[in-house]
């Protein structure tokens, strides 16, 4: 189970190292913010220890433009115990920020965002935990959900959150492990050519998504695709489909190459037979001709 979250979490991670320009689009969608596509992203990409030696890895939390930090946690099934996973990586991240004066120390946590890919049927919008500080009064700490699937295409492109793109393949996943059906099939094709790279397309001529982040955006979606299609009997079809269809940039690229270096090596052979064929000619000539000589003399 652990490996089948892992490549989830890759893809999730890799989608938030695309350019500023998308990355500060998603964190636009996420937060309701408002910051300009040119901004600076921070990764804090730091390693802490708790005090039973635990490794924690806190590579979801972004800053923008050095002030603004944003933690994201992107999740496949229900976890009581994200809450807490939060908080902890939070607070890590503002201890190791901190600032210190006369007055005294001050702690400033990134916000917070959990992010549902798929549908769990009963996730709460907003997770909180009560702080109890005793006399000194109580606080609850609040952290809300994007919950992906209830998401429409329309509003992830609106908001420009296209880099989440994607796990659009998700939304067949349970359908299609139950039943392959010619519909079911057509309806993936669809997904993939319409609601993915028609997406893709239509953000990059919007300016929202760079070049690059177009090319990676298909090949995590082929990545992701692999994992969860490519095995059924079924897909024999939709596959050498899908292969076409997110095909990159550099593909196309390599393909139309060969393609001329073929085209050049058939011409080129076609004209070292027409060589070979002529010297055969004089040869024959040749010959003939010494033969005419020979019978001169």
């Amino acid at each position: 189970m652990e490996s089948i979250y892992h490549i989830y979490d890759k893809i999730f991670k890799k989608i938030l190292t695309l350019s500023s320009t998308a990355v500060t689009g998603l964190i636009n969608g996420l937060f309701d913010t408002d910051h300009p596509p040119d901004s600076t992203i921070t990764y804090n990409w730091t390693e802490f220890h708790s005090e039973n030696l635990r490794r924690i890895l806190a590579d979801t939390i972004i800053t923008i433009n050095g002030i603004y930090s944003y933690h994201m946690e992107a999740q496949i099934t229900e976890n009581d115990e994200i809450i807490f996973r939060v908080f902890d990586y939070s607070y890590h991240h503002a201890r190791l920020h901190a600032t210190n004066d006369c007055v005294g120390c001050q702690l400033t946590f990134p916000e917070p965002k959990i992010i549902y890919l798929c549908s769990t049927g009963h996730s709460p919008d907003v997770y909180t935990l009560h702080l109890n500080f005793g006399s000194q009064g109580s606080f609850t700490y609040r952290v809300t959900t994007f919950k992906f699937l209830e998401t429409s295409l329309d509003d992830l492109n609106r908001k420009k959150m296209v880099i989440l793109i994607p796990f659009q393949l998700l939304r067949l996943r349970d359908k299609l492990s139950k039943k392959r059906s010619k519909e079911n099939l057509e309806e993936l094709k669809s997904l993939i050519q319409n609601d993915i790279i028609g997406s893709i397309e239509e953000n990059l001529a919007l300016g929202n998504i760079t070049q690059e982040d177009a090319i990676r955006l298909r090949r995590l979606t082929h990545r992701l695709y692999n994992h969860i299609y490519s095995h059924y009997e079924e897909m024999e079809d939709i596959n050498m489909l899908t292969d076409q269809s997110l095909m990159l940039d550099i593909d196309y690229i390599e393909e139309r190459h060969e393609k001329e270096l073929k085209e050049k090596d058939d011409i080129i052979s076609q004209k070292d037979a027409e060589i070979l064929e002529k010297i055969s000619e004089i040869a024959s000539l040749k010959a003939q001709l010494a033969a005419l000589q020979t019978d001169k003399f």
